[in-house]
């Protein structure tokens, strides 16, 4: 961070120039000058009564900005530190289905190695891509491979999708379906239009269904399907989850559906040692080391 921005934070801090040269080792006068360049590119920042000082708008918003930049150091720091496995961050991002089977296993690795930071975000197929693209996350969890020459994917495990009603609906014909109309999610077409094709292979497609409701949190998808609001396909992992399994049913497969989970990261770019762990990790932990 520029030195006057570490100048303007101490003495936002400290409300004292005095105080503020003492802790960076600098003159009064040196802080006065660093202030007064701020204040000639950005306005008034100090509002100054006598000994006290108070913090303009414009101040307030220099201060939120270099806390956000203190934050993104502290990352960058952590994210650079790759000399020991057991230290730095873990940026991950997966769909909230697989996430709720990969949070807690991250949360064991944490709790074993204690200098490792967790940060993982749920996101659909489409906005991991973006994100480990835009090298916002190291690693991410994608239920299609990716053909983009960027990425390496390499298979983690696999997934059986679930057709789930409401309790008492104990089968489900294309016709109860149309009954009970979809509830949608942001992987929700993508995943019935998989499973209900194979189940129902002359069906015209679930665009063709009643759609009765979206959400897009994972832990709720189930939720208008236990009040009989309708069906719904997630994964195994989500519906496990779920809080009130006598709500719902699961409708069984001959033949069960299975997604394919791809592990994620820039192909150009070697990961990080505490990286390549998780990974292996992940892969054992999920039966596909």
């Amino acid at each position: 961070m520029p030195q006057w921005l570490l100048t303007f934070s101490a003495v936002s801090e400290l409300m004292s120039f005095t105080k503020a040269a003492a802790r960076l080792d600098l003159t009064q006068a040196a802080v006065s000058q660093h202030i007064a360049h701020l204040e000639s590119k950005l306005g008034p920042l100090l509002i100054r009564r006598s000994r006290l000082f108070e913090l303009t708008p414009a101040g307030h918003a220099l201060l939120a900005y270099c806390e956000a930049v203190n934050l993104a150091n502290d990352r960058l720091v952590l994210r650079l530190s790759d000399s020991d496995p057991d230290i730095g961050e873990i940026s991950i991002v997966t769909p909230g289905s697989v996430g709720l089977a990969i949070y807690p296993l991250l949360l064991n690795l944490q709790q074993k190695n204690k200098g490792l930071v967790i940060r993982h975000r749920f996101a659909p197929d489409t906005e991991v891509l973006s994100a480990v693209l835009k090298n916002r996350y190291e690693l991410g969890v994608v239920t299609l491979k990716p053909d983009d020459v960027r990425l390496t994917a390499a298979l983690l495990s696999e997934e059986p999708l679930d057709l789930v009603v409401p309790a008492g609906a104990d089968r489900a014909r294309w016709e109860d379906l149309q009954r009970l109309g979809f509830i949608d999610h942001p992987d929700g077409e993508a995943m019935a239009t998989r499973l209900l094709s194979r189940a129902y292979p002359n069906n015209p497609g679930v665009r063709s269904l009643p759609c009765n409701g979206f959400i897009n949190q994972i832990g709720l998808i189930l939720e208008p399907v236990a009040r009989g609001l309708g069906f719904t396909v997630l994964p195994s992992h989500a519906r496990r989850a779920f809080q009130r399994p006598d709500s719902i049913h699961v409708i069984e497969q001959a033949s069960p559906i299975m997604d394919n989970l791809w592990i994620i990261h820039r192909a150009d770019w070697a990961l990080s040692k505490r990286a390549s762990r998780v990974v292996a990790y992940l892969q054992e932990k999920m039966s596909l080391a």
